[in-house]
């Protein structure tokens, strides 16, 4: 069965990029660029795994993270933060934590294998 990835950025670029390279990849993925409907999205969609911009026009990634672990429905999806914020690996420790951060610019084969290793992780 197809994994469904929702990666949520607010460049157009990065999210035309990660849709390619995602798709070609095999993973079904639906893009948001912001994160005000991030639930409804999650809601309709159920991703196996989000990919979750830090620094969002609207919203901090961190909450909406934290609000994803927090939640019965959604705290089992694996979410990786992805940020040009460098030194957020700290953030891997606080309760409601990501499952995993990567800083932008990333190597697109680090972060397929992120994915990898948390899709298997979820299985």
């Amino acid at each position: 069965m197809t994994k469904r990835i929702l990666a949520v950025d607010d460049n157009p670029a990065i999210l035309d990029a990660l849709n390619e390279i995602l798709s070609f990849e095999g993973y079904e993925v639906v893009t948001l660029s912001d994160g005000n409907s991030i639930f409804e999205t999650i809601a309709e969609t159920h991703p196996d795994l989000i990919l979750l911009d830090v620094m969002l026009d609207d919203l901090d990634g961190r909450d909406i993270c934290h609000a994803i672990k927090y939640d019965k429905n959604t705290h089992d999806i694996p979410v990786i933060l992805i940020s040009a914020t460098h030194g957020l690996e700290d953030i891997l420790k606080d309760p409601g934590a990501p499952n995993d951060f990567v800083a932008k610019p990333f190597d697109i084969h680090y972060l397929l294998s992120k994915i990898d290793t948390h899709l298997h992780r979820a299985a």
